[in-house]
């Protein structure tokens, strides 16, 4: 099957590639409890009270203004409590995000990905060591559809039968690519007009992933020809 070409070949990353990248997913696992924590502990809050903090005022709140808030003693340990756990979980983020930064080689890849829109130190790190030898993805066809950018359809015979295999992908980068779009609609001047004509006949998720498949093609040329994003060849 294989060399008939029917079985594809698979891909595994150097073994000091792969630590630096479980790390990086750990710490997408503990952001992700930093936010279902914080949540948690904005609607004990306003449960309780009716007052509306944001997360900022939340982490600086004192002992004496939670038991203020806070009259009932089970109140007030579980508000104590879910901060220290952020508190906690705030500090081990901090320190593997040191940890990566000290062991990931900053290659030329990386550099050029900090030059895309919406794309920071983490986004980036976490593009390079989840897409690996840009050797494997020979069309940034291949690579949109390994971020699950692209729809996913079966078609037999010139018809079209299904769309399945809709998880088909790597999440991490799909993750990574929804982020991105995140911060460069926010951000940036010109991506949010490509995001307002989509979602001006679409579904706001919809519109949000064509601007997360408009920067996975930019993330994939720029770190196959180690060239910086021009933006206004990705969104005119």
């Amino acid at each position: 099957m294989l060399r008939l070409g029917v079985l594809p070949e698979g891909s595994i990353s150097p073994k000091a590639a792969r630590a630096v990248r479980d790390v990086l997913r750990k710490r997408a696992h503990v952001v992700r409890q930093q936010t279902a924590t914080g949540l948690s502990l904005h609607n004990i809050i306003v449960r309780n009270t009716g007052v509306r903090l944001s997360a900022k005022r939340i982490h600086a709140l004192p002992l004496e203004e939670i038991e203020r808030l806070l009259p009932e003693p089970e109140h007030s340990l579980a508000v104590t409590s879910s901060l220290a756990v952020l508190h906690c979980l705030e500090q081990q983020i901090k320190t593997v995000e040191k940890l990566v930064h000290t062991r990931l080689k900053h290659s030329p890849a990386y550099e050029q990905l900090q030059t895309v829109e919406g794309i920071g130190t983490i986004l980036a790190q976490t593009i390079v060591v989840e897409t690996g030898d840009m050797r494997r993805l020979s069309t940034v066809g291949q690579y949109a559809s390994s971020c699950r950018c692209v729809q996913r359809t079966t078609i037999s015979h010139g018809k079209r039968k299904g769309q399945g295999n809709v998880k088909n992908g790597n999440p991490y980068l799909a993750w990574a690519s929804m982020e991105a779009a995140q911060f460069a609609i926010r951000c940036s001047p010109t991506v949010p007009r490509l995001y307002q004509r989509k979602q001006a006949t679409s579904q706001l998720m919809v519109a949000r992933k064509a601007v997360a498949h408009t920067l996975a093609r930019a993330c994939y040329y720029s770190m196959r020809a180690l060239r910086p994003f021009e933006v206004h060849k990705a969104f005119g």
